[in-house]
């Protein structure tokens, strides 16, 4: 069901959540999701989700960049080290493409794991996933380019329209989704509200977190009103666009 933005620390719900895109263990942001506009903002990953820590978070979005191209987890000790000393609530995505990994990355602690490219691929490994470890634990990224599915990192499309495969992941079980517009993302555009609100509009029952180009206050505030399930905020955190504390009390 959609749930209403809030603070608590159940994998159930999400509110606000920073991103950490990691790159050889540091904390950067792709522009439109181009591995050659990296910009690195903080040398150490572990020492960004301490910071948002400290400024209130609860729940920490996390990519593995690397993964997300060669489908293996490269990152993963540093995330690990960020869910075990942050405490944090922490879903992770990023290369996620078997079943193994799934478990990998639970049995580290992480509270939900994000399906890319494979649940595009391969509906069989979403509905593994699913039974084994419950829907709670597995949230599935529609990143959408022209209304289309893109996958590999953002570095291919496939002829699927966005919300036909919203519905098919969701008749296979899945709750949560993680809808990204890439051509807001990491642009400072502005979130699409138009995005959100037609995919809300389907009334499919699922569990929205907006994802790209979430760049002021405002965007937050409007987010929320939508009664989204949960807001993922990149960029603007970095450049300062967005002051954490206020976002947080904003959406209480």
């Amino acid at each position: 069901m959609k749930g209403k933005l809030n603070t608590i620390t159940d994998p159930g719900f999400a509110a606000l959540l920073p991103a950490i895109d990691l790159f050889n263990a540091k904390a950067v942001r792709l522009l439109q999701g181009d591995y050659n506009k990296m910009t690195v903002y903080n040398e150490d990953a572990l020492n960004q989700a301490l910071k948002f820590k400290a400024d209130g978070a609860q729940w920490l979005h996390l990519v593995d960049l690397e993964g997300a191209k060669s489908g293996t987890t490269p990152n993963f000790e540093i995330i690990k080290k960020i869910k075990h000393e942050s405490n944090l609530m922490c879903e992770v995505g990023g290369g996620v493409r078997d079943i193994n990994i799934v478990e990998k990355y639970l049995s580290a602690g992480i509270d939900r794991v994000i399906l890319g490219t494979a649940a595009v691929t391969d509906e069989n490994f979403v509905i593994e996933a699913v039974k084994n470890f419950g829907a709670d634990k597995i949230a599935v990224g529609v990143d959408v380019k022209d209304n289309l599915v893109a996958v590999k990192g953002w570095t291919e499309q496939v002829n699927i329209k966005f919300h036909e495969f919203l519905i098919k992941m969701r008749d296979l079980g899945v709750k949560t989704f993680i809808c990204t517009d890439i051509s807001r993302d990491g642009a400072l555009k502005g979130a699409n509200l138009e995005f959100y609100k037609n995919i809300l509009d389907l009334n499919l029952d699922i569990n929205l977190i907006a994802s790209g180009g979430v760049s002021s206050l405002d965007d937050v505030k409007a987010l929320a009103s939508l009664n989204i399930y949960g807001i993922i905020i990149g960029k603007a955190l970095y450049t300062g666009a967005i002051d954490l504390k206020q976002a947080i009390e904003a959406v209480k």
